[in-house]
C-alpha cells in the first residue's frame, strides 16, 4: 500500500489524500505546482519526484464541478488581496422589531453629559480629527469622543457660558473652523474669513442629476454627509492598547475603527465614543486579577464571575447621552461598528435616542489576511471564541 494512503487513514474526515485538508489561506503557496502536486507528503526535499507521484495521482481527479478550498480564492481577504480602502459593509438593523424580553437591561434614564474642551488632533496617519473630554453627572471620570468631520459638533461645548469671552471660547475649542495665529473671534471673524477664501476658490464642478438637472460638488457633500456615520462604542482596555497585549484584540479595533472613519470615501465622518470601562468594567487592578485564572485554565467569562464580578459590568447610557450631545443619531441613524449584538439595543437608549440603522462587524485581521497581520497568537483566539460562545458575538 503506498504510503500517502497508509497516512490518510489517520486523517479526519475532511481531509483528502490529493488535498491538502481544509484551512485558512497559506501564508506561502508553493512555487511552479500544479494542482495534481497537492499531496499529503510534499516538501521541499521531495518535490524533484513529483512527476512519478503525478501519475499516481491522476486517477483521483476530482470532478470538473468540485473546487477545492485550497487553492479557490478566498473570500476574505487573503495572503494576495490588497487593501482597499473602501467603505465597510454592513447589516442593516431594526431593534424596534425585537421581543422586548430580548433586549438587554437599559439605563432609564440618560445622564447628563457635557463637553469640557476639545482640540484639534493630527494623527500619524496623515488625517485629522477632534478630540472631545466629557464630564457627567453619573461618575467622576472623564470620558472621550474621537470625532471624524467637522460638521459633528457637541452642543453643549458651542453653548455660551456665563462671563466668558472670545479667548475663552477659542481656547476650550467652542470654535468655528480652524485656529490661526491672530484670530480673535471663535464665530464671526471666522465666518469672513471663509467667505474671503471662497470669493477665489474656481467653481464647483457640475454634476447631472438622474432628472437632467445640474448639482454643484458642494451640495453632494451636504448631501453625503447626511448619510448615517460610522460610530464606534469603544471601551477603555489599557492592556491591548498600550502595552502590547495578545490576550485580546481591542487596540486593534480601535485602531481600524479609526481607519474606517478617515476614509475619504466616508463622507458622513464618524465618531469613536471611549468609555473608562476598563476590564469590562472591573478595573484595570481587577482584570489583572482574570488573567491570571485565564492562566489557571479558566476563560475571561469564567475569571470575572470567580471575582464576584459581572461577566460584563458596562453600561453604555453615557456614550447614548454623548451621541445625543453630538447630534448624532438622530433621522439619519449611525452605523454602528461592533459585533455585539447586546450593544446595538443598548446603544439606542431608553427612548431610542439614538438609532442604529445598521451593524459593521469587526472582524479580526488575522482571519481576514490568513495570519499575515493582526493581534495573533492561542490567547486572543482562546479569546475570540469564548466572546462567540459566551457572550453570543457575532464575528462576521
Amino acid at each position: 500500500m503506498p504510503q500517502h494512503e497508509h497516512n490518510s487513514r489517520c486523517l479526519p474526515a475532511h481531509a483528502s489524500p490529493a488535498f491538502p485538508p481544509i484551512h485558512s489561506p497559506q501564508a506561502h503557496p508553493p512555487n511552479n505546482r500544479t494542482i495534481s502536486d497537492f499531496h499529503l507528503n510534499y516538501n521541499k526535499h521531495n518535490h524533484h519526484d513529483h512527476d512519478s507521484l503525478r501519475s499516481h495521482h491522476d486517477h483521483h481527479d476530482p470532478p470538473p464541478n468540485l473546487i477545492s478550498p485550497a487553492f479557490t480564492p478566498p473570500a476574505t481577504p487573503g495572503t494576495g488581496t490588497p487593501a482597499i480602502e473602501r467603505d465597510a459593509k454592513s447589516v442593516l438593523v431594526d431593534t424596534s422589531l425585537e421581543s422586548p424580553s430580548a433586549a438587554p437591561k437599559l439605563v432609564q434614564k440618560l445622564p447628563q453629559v457635557w463637553c469640557e474642551v476639545r482640540a484639534r488632533i493630527p494623527t500619524t496617519t496623515g488625517q485629522e480629527m477632534f478630540l472631545h473630554l466629557y464630564k457627567n453627572d453619573a461618575d467622576s471620570k472623564e470620558h472621550l469622543a474621537i470625532v471624524f468631520g467637522p460638521h459633528i459638533r457637541s452642543q453643549s461645548l458651542d453653548a455660551v457660558r456665563p462671563g466668558e469671552d472670545e479667548r475663552d471660547r477659542m481656547i476650550r475649542g467652542a470654535y468655528v473652523g480652524r485656529l490661526r495665529p491672530g484670530r480673535t473671534s471663535s464665530r464671526i471673524e471666522q465666518l469672513k474669513f471663509e467667505a474671503a477664501d471662497t470669493a477665489v476658490l474656481p467653481p464647483a464642478t457640475p454634476e447631472m442629476e438622474s432628472d437632467g438637472t445640474l448639482r454643484t460638488d458642494e451640495a453632494k457633500l451636504r448631501e453625503e454627509a447626511q448619510k448615517a456615520p460610522l460610530v464606534r462604542i469603544h471601551s477603555e482596555c489599557y492592556t491591548g492598547e498600550t502595552v502590547w497585549s495578545a490576550r485580546c484584540d481591542c487596540g486593534e479595533q480601535l485602531d481600524e475603527a479609526a481607519r474606517l472613519m478617515a476614509l475619504p470615501s466616508n463622507k458622513s465622518g464618524g465618531v469613536i465614543i471611549y468609555l473608562r470601562q476598563e476590564g469590562r468594567g472591573i478595573g484595570l487592578g481587577e482584570k489583572l486579577k482574570a488573567y491570571n485564572l485565564q492562566d489557571l485554565g479558566h476563560d475571561t467569562y469564567e475569571a470575572n464571575l470567580l471575582l464576584r464580578h459581572p461577566a460584563d459590568a458596562r453600561s453604555y447610557g453615557l456614550a447614548t447621552a454623548m451621541l445625543v450631545d453630538l447630534g448624532v443619531g438622530g433621522d439619519t441613524g449611525i452605523r454602528l461598528l461592533t459585533n455585539n449584538p447586546d450593544k446595538v439595543r443598548a446603544v439606542e437608549g431608553p427612548g431610542r435616542e439614538v438609532v442604529v440603522k445598521e451593524r459593521v462587524a469587526m472582524v479580526p485581521i488575522a482571519w481576514q489576511t490568513g495570519n499575515i497581520r493582526g493581534v495573533q497568537g492561542e490567547e486572543v483566539e482562546k479569546y475570540l471564541s469564548t466572546k462567540i460562545e459566551k457572550f453570543k458575538h457575532l464575528i462576521g
